[in-house]
């Protein structure tokens, strides 16, 4: 068993985790962010390509996304593509990971991962909520475990076109009914960026 054979049934009754869909964010509390020329360029080459596969869909679409979020943050964070975060192998929390954000601490391995990103199979949002939760889950687990406990781990389920993001905290996932579309990019990037400074509120600062 890995993260991608978890369902949210088999969450609740293995962590005693729940879920509800409600709304996630207030937009009141989001600033949207344009997109800088890079990026916009970047988006519009790939979406005249052929997106056929989850890899692609993610190396033209998602990857620019994160990459411009790392950059205007001044690399707070580190991204982990295709990673395995093993927690615990034994109940089945061990997988790899389209994409961990990860708070910057310039190690080699991962060290608190904040925000999990699946790439939705055969453009199912469905099915990559229960893999998200799971690796959510895993998440906050493997921060325990590395005495870098985060009271609240992100998610988000993408299908490159569209994007839903989830919020685990103790043991309540809430998965937003919302799904954003890329045509509404300046507010996905405002949520990633609402998210970021979360987390840069309760992190320690790395030390340069």
């Amino acid at each position: 068993m890995a993260y991608r054979d978890f369902t949210l049934n088999k969450l609740e009754e293995l962590f005693l985790i729940t879920s509800k869909i409600k709304s996630l964010f207030s937009l009141a509390d989001i600033t949207p962010s344009t997109p800088d020329v890079w990026l916009s360029e970047a988006l519009e080459m790939g979406q005249k390509l052929r997106l056929r596969s989850e890899k692609m869909r993610s190396e033209v679409i998602v990857t620019p996304i994160l990459l411009y979020l790392k950059r205007i943050n001044t690399d707070f964070f580190t991204i982990y593509s295709g990673e395995v975060l093993n927690v615990d192998k034994e109940l089945g929390l061990n997988g790899e990971c389209d994409f961990l954000l990860s708070q910057n601490t310039d190690s080699y391995t991962i060290d608190t991962p904040i925000i999990s990103i699946v790439e939705a199979k055969k453009h199912d949002i469905d099915l990559g909520i229960n893999q998200c939760a799971a690796q959510m889950y895993g998440a906050s687990l493997y921060n325990k475990k590395k005495g870098k406990p985060t009271e609240v781990i992100y998610g988000c389920v993408t299908t490159a076109s569209d994007w839903q993001f989830m919020k685990l905290e103790g043991n309540m996932l809430t998965i937003d009914k919302k799904i954003y579309s890329i045509e509404e990019l300046p507010t996905i990037l405002g949520i990633f960026q609402h998210i970021i400074d979360y987390y840069k509120a309760i992190l320690e600062p790395v030390e340069a």
